[in-house]
C-alpha cells in the first residue's frame, strides 16, 4: 500500500556520491511538485530540493551546486548528490503533491556520510 518508494540510500564517504530515486505507484497520479526533504538527528525536517511540473527547481542553500533534482517522468523524482559532506547525513523523505492538493510522503531512506 506504499504509494511513494525511495531507493538509493546508504553509507558513503565524504566527497562521494549517491543517487536517490522516488517512484510513485500506479494509484498515485496527477503529480505536480515532487521534492526531497531530510531530517538529521536532533534537527527539524528541512527541504533539500523540489521540482514542479514545469521543471522549475528549488534547492536549499546548503546543497546548491552539489545536488541536482530531476524527473524522468511525471511520477518520479531523482536526487543526484555529489561531493557529500558529513552534515548531509540524515533520513531522506520523498514528498509528492497532486494536482488537487493532496500531499504524500514516502517512508524514507537513510543516508550516512562518513569521514
Amino acid at each position: 500500500q506504499v504509494q511513494l518508494v525511495e531507493t538509493g540510500g546508504g553509507l558513503v564517504q565524504a566527497g562521494g556520491s549517491l543517487r536517490l530515486s522516488c517512484d510513485a505507484s500506479r494509484s498515485l497520479f496527477s503529480l505536480t511538485t515532487m521534492g526531497w526533504y531530510r531530517q538529521a538527528p536532533r534537527k527539524q525536517r528541512e527541504l533539500v530540493a523540489e521540482v514542479n511540473a514545469s521543471s522549475v527547481t528549488t534547492y536549499a542553500n546548503s546543497v546548491k551546486g552539489r545536488f541536482t533534482i530531476s524527473r524522468d517522468n511525471p511520477k518520479n523524482a531523482n536526487l543526484q548528490m555529489n561531493n557529500l559532506r558529513l552534515e548531509d547525513t540524515g533520513f531522506y523523505y520523498c514528498k509528492a503533491v497532486t494536482a488537487w492538493g493532496a500531499i504524500f510522503w514516502g517512508q524514507g531512506t537513510q543516508v550516512t556520510v562518513s569521514s
